[in-house]
């Protein structure tokens, strides 16, 4: 079904994506990368944490480390997998277990099966990603993606397309794909959605993946 493997270093876990023939490929978040923030944005964010005294690449690192503990805690809940929080800060893992928490409290109003976690697929199209969550919510099939952020922006129904058409071309069927923001502090907010217009939101996926392409050739 797939080619991934996964290289650890002290805090995260990056997958590399290979085809069969072992050429290596982008990821799902690799080719959404430039829906982000603009650059005008992205400036005035970086001077007024400037003017606060705050080290942004630390902040970034430190959330990005959050939202990975995060993530893991809720694997490890629903696996029944021992969780090593070893490499992390006391804060970073009080902060992680907001996620959990929130997660717990969506899963009460639900009744839920989940298939697969961490899923990693790749595509003959030339890319790769991994399905946090795969199965029954309330008896529908579906795909969930985690977010751990200050909530749930356009970006990620594309995002989520990209993990859909990976999941359509493995044969895994769904009904629905699901987004779920489990904030890690006061200043974010917990938030649910089914992506919309998922078509739309594939057909617009690899578009992107085209320019991507195209995009490499000129480099």
């Amino acid at each position: 079904m797939t080619v991934a493997e996964k290289v650890e270093n002290k805090f995260k876990a990056h997958t590399v994506y290979k085809l069969a023939d072992g050429t290596r490929v982008p990821g799902v978040t690799t080719i959404t990368g430039g829906l982000g923030w603009s650059k005008e944005t992205l400036c005035k964010w970086h001077n007024k944490m400037g003017l606060q005294g705050i080290d942004t690449s630390k902040y970034v690192t430190d959330k990005a480390d959050i939202g990975t503990l995060g993530h893991r805690m809720v694997e490890c809940h629903l696996t029944g997998e021992p969780l090593d929080t070893s490499d992390y800060s006391k804060n970073q893992i009080d902060k992680a277990e907001n996620c959990l928490i929130s997660f717990f409290e969506w899963e009460k109003q639900h009744e839920i099966e989940m298939e697969y976690h961490e899923l990693k697929l790749v595509s003959n199209l030339g890319f790769g990603g991994t399905l946090d969550l795969y199965g029954l919510v309330d008896s529908m099939r579906e795909i969930d993606d985690l977010k751990t952020g200050s909530g749930i922006y356009a970006e990620h129904f594309i995002q989520v397309a990209g993990y859909c058409i990976l999941a359509d071309e493995n044969n895994i069927p769904y009904k629905q794909a699901r987004i779920i923001n489990i904030p890690r502090a006061d200043d974010e907010r917990f938030d649910q959605q089914i992506v919309p217009n998922l078509g739309v939101c594939k057909a617009i996926f690899l578009h992107l993946l085209n320019i991507y392409k195209l995009k490499k050739q000129i480099k």
